[in-house]
């Protein structure tokens, strides 16, 4: 599953622990060494549970699940741009995108000098970092691609990095994501869901 920092809706299937609502977790990582969908905190593992019933969810440890994606909403918050710090300026660029709305997926990253149309890929490190060792000189611009619709959208943050960008920083893209992937939910009926 490729739903990286994504907002899900998800509840477990035993009717008689769990609400009919669930809760919302956001996904931040793919863990490949699991026979499981998802691996929960036990703070959103007993959110699913009703009033009363967290210790026995708890007791149970695994659960049945189903789940959807639900559209992130970041009232008057541009998509923004972390710089992580294992970067090391000027021969390795890491950055994770924050406040990604709408119910979408970065599946690609562009970057260049800002003017230039000489772009570089960035590749997915990890979870939701993306990476390159080709770093453009100068201010920075990128080029995003989310799922939007049955197809992928392209977006342009025009200037997003200074020329003496920092470690640990965000910085605004100047843009916002609002674009809804067509997807259904494994497995579930949106009809009872909430």
């Amino acid at each position: 599953m490729k739903l990286m920092n994504n907002l899900m809706q998800v509840r477990c299937k035993n009717q008689a622990i769990c609400t009919k609502e669930g809760t919302k977790v956001v996904l931040t990582d793919l863990n490949h060494n699991n026979q499981t969908d998802f691996v929960l905190s036990s703070r959103a593992f007993t959110a699913m549970a009703q009033k009363g019933m967290s210790q026995q969810i708890l007791k149970l440890g695994i659960v049945d699940i189903e789940y959807k994606r639900v559209p992130c909403e970041y009232k008057k918050q541009n998509l923004a741009v972390r710089v992580e710090e294992s970067s090391k300026k000027p021969d390795y660029l890491a950055i994770k995108f924050l406040y990604q709305g709408g119910q979408t997926e970065i599946v690609g990253v562009d970057v260049a000098q800002v003017g230039s149309s000489n772009w570089s890929f960035l590749s997915r490190n990890h979870g939701a970092v993306w990476d390159t060792s080709r770093v453009p000189q100068g201010a920075l611009q990128f080029r995003i691609v989310v799922t939007s619709g049955y197809d992928g959208k392209w977006l342009w943050a025009k200037k997003v990095l200074p020329a003496d960008w920092k470690n640990g920083v965000i910085y605004d893209s100047d843009i916002q994501i609002t674009e809804i992937a067509q997807e259904g939910c494994s497995p579930c009926n949106d009809e009872t869901w909430s």
